[in-house]
């Protein structure tokens, strides 16, 4: 028998000492896997048990990169929760520094600490060699820690980037679609086709690689066809654009030709053979950036062409002579009047315009196509830039709708299109309506979205796109159910709150699963 005689005569054991309430967040990007989820949660809860801690929530980003914090619906449903005061913890325990991501601005993540401790609610590093106390040395190694992370993502990028522009020179396709009168065709490693790829699909093995090559006959005609009118027959681009559609033919977005789209197809150099990639670039995923020709990343006579190269040069020398011919005076005379005209410039907008010289010829001209706008007195506006954003959407529309059809197809669900309205019944069990919201920055710099819902049509599910920054890629999605909808109009912010980002999705995965059936007999 073990006597305590520090025990006095009729004391109880000491109560065991009560657990604090925690919450464990995990994150795992795309570009660092050998960090999974389930050995940070195994660091986290080894973490609690040392320290006291009892884990009653657990929010996980799988798969999500660190490098902005939208997309990242655990992380923003945690900030939601502290911030609500719903939490119902004291605590939240995370596997290190980097896992609130890699920001290219340190202090991006010292925000989101600083949003916790606000709420009175601790952050624990459970695999750092430090104890988050808030002292001198935890906020340096902590400063340092934030700075190390955001450069390993910068280095990734380069590595990347040098990997990407690699493959371009071998001849290999980097996404995008392949442009009338071309489809993608799947190779292995050792070059052997495997199969074309349909729009919207993707390669699956790593080591499977994407080329250009002719597509079906009909098309290829229809390509070489525009370059002999435009420069065997002298017509224009507009006019090539009119016979197309008379005769009812479509581009591969299944829409009609315009002048811009002709014009694009005479000066893609694809047509030939040539792979050009880099003319834009996201790196970090901090903003598009048109890159000058001089950084374009390029090899030639790489594809099979299917419009002879001199042919193809003879239709650029009549595209630039047209600017060559006119004066620095004259050029600008006629970008005025299209700005007259259309009250905004863009370069879509001067592709379009007739007896105007193309984008591309102002901008060789005078540098770019912001100095040709300043020497106008042009500066762009968003008192005007909505116009333009609007016409663009509207021409957007049609696609993002096909494809949303597409998706429900391919969930194995049916869906019949209301040729008037556009509104989708899906199964004959429900019907939804499709919503593009563009985007508007504010002066501050955020931004915001404006969603109109379809009262009339009175839709079981309004599907909303939110587009990016620029309005030319979608954002993120909203599924918003009638029954929840009290209001006509929601004003959105990039954080909306749980009552509204509850519905708020990454992908249309969500609302493809809703579509999609299974038979009796398949089940059986």
């Amino acid at each position: 028998m073990v006597i305590d005689w520090n025990q006095k005569n009729g004391d109880a054991p000491a109560p065991e000492r009560m657990k604090i309430r925690a919450a464990a967040y995990v994150r795992m990007s795309t570009e660092h896997q050998k960090y999974s989820t389930d050995n940070q949660i195994e660091t986290i809860r080894r973490y609690a048990e040392k320290n006291g801690y009892e884990i009653v929530r657990q929010y996980a980003d799988e798969g999500k990169s660190g490098l902005r914090l939208v997309g990242r619906d655990a992380l923003q449903s945690l900030l939601s929760d502290v911030e609500s005061d719903s939490a119902g913890y004291q605590a939240i325990l995370v596997y290190d520094v980097s896992r609130w991501g890699r920001f290219q601005d340190p202090d991006e993540a010292a925000e989101i600490e600083l949003r916790c401790k606000r709420q009175g609610i601790a952050v624990h590093y459970c695999a750092e060699q430090f104890e988050n106390d808030g002292s001198i040395g935890s906020s340096i190694i902590k400063t340092v820690k934030r700075a190390m992370a955001g450069e390993y993502s910068r280095e990734l990028s380069v590595k990347v980037f040098a990997g990407q522009a690699n493959l371009i020179r071998l001849g290999y396709r980097q996404g995008g679609p392949p442009g009338f009168g071309l489809r993608r065709q799947l190779v292995d490693q050792g070059g052997n086709p495997k199969g074309e790829l349909s729009r919207g699909e993707q390669k699956s093995i790593a080591t499977d690689r994407v080329v250009l090559i002719p597509g079906p006959d009909n098309e290829v005609r229809v390509v070489r066809r525009i370059y002999s009118l435009f420069v065997a027959d002298g017509r224009g681009e507009a006019e090539i654009a009119e016979i197309l559609n008379a005769e009812g033919i479509l581009t591969d977005w299944g829409r009609a030709w315009s002048r811009g789209t002709v014009h694009q197809v005479l000066l893609n150099e694809k047509y030939v053979g040539n792979n050009v990639w880099g003319r834009t670039s996201f790196k970090l995923k901090q903003s598009h950036i048109k890159n000058p020709e001089a950084d374009w990343i390029r090899a030639d006579g790489v594809f099979q062409g299917i419009v002879p190269t001199e042919l193809f040069q003879q239709a650029r020398s009549i595209i630039e002579s047209r600017a060559e011919r006119l004066s620095d005076e004259v050029m600008l005379q006629k970008l005025a009047e299209v700005l007259g005209r259309q009250g905004y410039l863009s370069g879509l907008i001067i592709d379009e315009a007739e007896d105007c010289p193309s984008s591309s010829s102002f901008s060789h001209r005078f540098g770019s196509l912001l100095r040709a706008y300043a020497l106008i007195g042009f500066v762009p506006d968003h008192d005007y830039r909505y116009l333009e954003i609007n016409r663009a959407l509207r021409r957007m529309y049609p696609k993002l709708l096909a494809d949303v059809m597409q998706g429900i197809g391919a969930a194995g669900g049916e869906v019949r299109q209301d040729p008037a309205t556009d509104l989708l019944t899906i199964n004959e069990e429900f019907t939804a309506s499709l919503v593009v919201v563009r985007c508007i920055q504010t002066s501050a710099g955020a931004s915001r979205w404006k969603v109109r819902l379809d009262t009339a049509l009175k839709p079981d599910l309004t599907v909303v796109i939110r587009m990016d920054l620029n309005n030319s890629e979608p954002y993120d999605y909203y599924l918003l159910p009638q029954l929840d909808m009290h209001e006509a109009v929601l004003r959105l912010c990039e954080f909306n709150g749980l009552s509204l980002d509850a519905y708020r999705f990454d992908s249309l995965s969500r609302f493809y699963a809703m579509a999609a059936r299974t038979s009796l007999l398949e089940v059986a």
